[in-house]
């Protein structure tokens, strides 16, 4: 009983539509012959029973074809090319097939040749007018009724990622696009969706100003870093907030749309463009092996995770001492790879029968030794445990390693074991030297891989300076004259 009710009431929600657009068959076919006999509907009444017949067929073909390619199930309100493309083919399928049946009833002969081709124009543009009228009408009936609460954005960037962004705009109810900056000089005073390009993006905090805009969306994906810094400088001096686009990477197996959008982050801002790696030379090593990460739940360790599993192991082994950590990294891995073989263990590095079980039990070919201490001014007074975690750990892990039979072995270290001068760097250029001696004399190959400082990894100055500027300031520096050079995490 509920299918029936449901299915009779979805026949009356679509009967307006149905019936205007069966309506515009004989209205068509008036007007074609309105238009050939310039502005007479017909030229003798012995045209007449010929015409209605003609119509008869037409009408039965037509309504034949407009079921068939479903026409009526376009929601007016959201037309768009699709929509559009169903009707031409409904059309122009019916004046063809139509053509033959006049020629066996012998009514082509009394049908002038303009009107069947008249009658398909004529059609088709009552059918899509109707309905891009009603979506603009709606649209801005949408903007009316939320006029009070409506946001004002400005979008940086005239390209394909705008062209998508404001289409998605244009369906929102929250954001009202006002206009467009780019540094292309020969677009300006074009339109995008019917939103024009105001001016250059050095001009953005003038139109800001003069259009009371709220808020600023970047949609420039290809951006290099130097050009997002310099974007992002021109964006603050307006002190409104803006968002971004993600990378070009990102969007390509996605669509260009508002819920893409995010804030600005510090990678944009690297000041120099991010490398990318030969990703099929690193498939050719990972591809297949049974991998184990140390450190796994950290934000180096996980970021490797990520990235070994993109590369579809046969077997990933996270290891981590905090638990929360693990929990996450391995509820993230677990949602994006859902038939992939992860596995975790919560214990450190420092406890040597714990790590032999796991090596034992796992058998691991390639392991990421990422477990480590590495907050530089922490570790100065807290020597015994860098030592624990950072030197012995990474000998425990090694021989492990050796005992198993691992293929290779990546020690994670850090720029601060070259001539260190801290606690921190010490230990880890222990563990390199250690690493070092074992690869000489073992099967093994020990490899060392050394990090710079890593844009927004635990423990490093980038979150300290975020949070300091959250609180008002002021940023606190080890020393005026330190020059950091910086790396991604999807990078390191």
């Amino acid at each position: 009983m509920d299918s029936v009710r449901f299915y009779v009431q979805k026949i009356f929600s679509k009967l307006p539509v149905i019936a205007f657009d069966v309506l515009s068959i004989p209205t068509a076919w008036y007007m074609a012959y309105w238009l050939r006999f310039n502005l007479h509907p017909f030229s003798t009444r012995h045209e007449l029973p010929y015409s209605f017949r003609a119509l008869a067929i037409l009408a039965v073909l037509q309504t034949g074809f407009y079921y068939y390619f479903k026409v009526y199930r376009g929601l007016w309100r959201f037309a768009s090319l699709n929509d559009v493309a169903r009707i031409l083919r409904a059309v122009g399928c019916a004046t063809v097939f139509v053509l033959p049946l006049f020629y066996l009833t012998e009514i082509l002969f009394y049908i002038p040749r303009a009107v069947t081709p008249l009658y398909a124009m004529i059609l088709a543009t009552l059918w899509c007018s109707a309905r891009l009228l009603v979506r603009h009408y709606s649209n801005r009936h949408v903007k009316c009724e939320e006029a009070g609460e409506v946001v004002r954005v400005i979008i940086v960037g005239a390209g394909q990622a705008a062209e998508g962004l404001i289409r998605d705009l244009k369906r929102s109810s929250v954001y009202l696009p006002i206009g467009i900056v780019d540094d292309s000089h020969s677009k300006r005073g074009l339109e995008v969706h019917g939103v024009r390009v105001l001016g250059t993006i050095p001009s953005l905090s003038d139109w800001v100003r003069k259009h009371r805009v709220d808020m600023i969306f970047i949609a420039i994906p290809s951006a290099g870093s130097h050009a997002m810094r310099r974007i992002v400088d021109y964006c603050e001096a307006c002190a409104i907030p803006f968002h971004t686009l993600p990378s070009l990477h990102a969007l390509a197996t996605g669509q260009v749309e508002i819920n893409a959008l995010r804030k600005v982050n510090i990678d944009d801002l690297l000041g120099r463009d991010a490398v990318h790696l030969n990703w099929d030379k690193i498939a050719a090593v990972i591809h297949g092996m049974r991998v184990l990460v140390t450190g796994g739940g950290g934000s180096i360790g996980s970021e490797l995770c990520r990235q070994i599993m993109a590369l579809q192991p046969a077997k990933l082994m996270v290891v981590d001492s905090c638990e929360y950590n693990l929990y996450s990294i391995d509820q993230a891995l677990r949602a994006q790879h859902p038939k992939a073989m992860i596995q975790r263990a919560l214990i450190s590095v420092t406890d040597a029968v714990a790590v032999d079980e796991v090596f034992g039990r796992f058998k691991p070919d390639i392991v990421f030794h990422a477990a480590a201490y590495k907050h530089v001014p922490l570790l100065e007074d807290q020597i015994r445990i860098a030592v624990q975690n950072n030197v012995l750990g990474t000998q425990i892990v090694a021989q492990a390693s050796v005992v198993a039979g691992v293929d290779k072995f990546i020690l994670i270290s850090t720029d601060k074991a070259v001539n260190p001068t801290n606690i921190m760097g010490t230990t880890k250029r222990v563990a390199e030297i250690y690493c070092q001696n074992l690869n000489a004399r073992v099967n093994t190959q020990f490899i060392t891989v050394r990090f710079g400082n890593v844009l927004g990894s635990m423990g490093s100055v980038v979150p300290l300076f975020q949070q300091q500027l959250q609180q008002g300031g002021p940023l606190t520096v080890t020393h005026p004259d330190i020059e950091r050079y910086f790396m991604t995490i999807p990078e390191a």
